[in-house]
């Protein structure tokens, strides 16, 4: 199934579900936004959440692990290069959208604490995102590939694991400070990552203690 025919299959869904929702006809509210306008706040805010979390839960403990795991190195590594640009500006994108409407349906004057935080967390997590995007992902990106070239001189990479980078790092001081840097580096955006990973679970209890069953 290509990308359009399953994108057109979820906004016929979609579609559906706002023609046959009451709010579609005008319903109001009792606050100070028509049900409606409600109605697709509240949409946008669970379905960039949703899919921010979702898409943080796979990219770092599932996906990730499971391509290092089974891909030669270079290419794990130049899958994951064209990958978390891709990831972040989603995530991103996602924060955005998911914090104004939270930001518009509470604004802050009249928010409470707890409130706040929430917006606080969001928050913390597009900037998180946005830091990986624009400053750690580039620089990584950068040493890796100037690592892949250290390593290709070396005649290692297209093995799977860490274990013949390890030994040849050991005769090889040019490999090692690259390691050392790469590593350096890595472990910030990889941190930044799960900051943001901890904001939206953060939130996500906070959406949890809204349900009503």
């Amino acid at each position: 199934m290509g990308w359009m025919t399953r994108f057109s299959t979820a906004l016929a869904f979609f579609a559906i579900g706002v023609v046959f929702s009451p709010e579609t006809f005008g319903s109001k509210s009792d606050g100070q936004y028509p049900l409606k306008t409600v109605t697709f706040l509240k949409l946008a805010h669970l379905l960039c959440f949703s899919t921010a979390w979702g898409a943080a839960l796979w990219v770092t403990f599932i996906g990730g692990i499971i391509m290092f795991k089974n891909l030669p190195r270079h290419q794990f590594g130049n899958l994951q290069s064209k990958m978390f640009p891709a990831y972040f500006t989603l995530a991103g994108v996602c924060c955005a959208v998911s914090v104004a409407a939270f930001g518009y349906m509470h604004p802050w004057k009249t928010s409470t604490s707890t409130e706040k935080y929430q917006i606080g967390f969001i928050l913390g997590a597009f900037a998180f995102n946005l830091s990986n995007l624009f400053v750690f992902t580039p620089m990584t990106i950068q040493m890796m590939r100037q690592r892949h070239k250290i390593e290709k001189e070396s005649n290692i990479g297209d093995e799977v694991g860490w274990t013949k980078n390890q030994e040849v790092a050991k005769v090889n001081p040019k490999l090692a400070a690259m390691n050392k840097k790469f590593g350096m580096i890595h472990g910030l955006s990889s941190l930044a990552n799960i900051v943001s990973f901890g904001c939206l679970a953060m939130h996500s209890w906070y959406l949890a203690g809204k349900i009503n069953f």
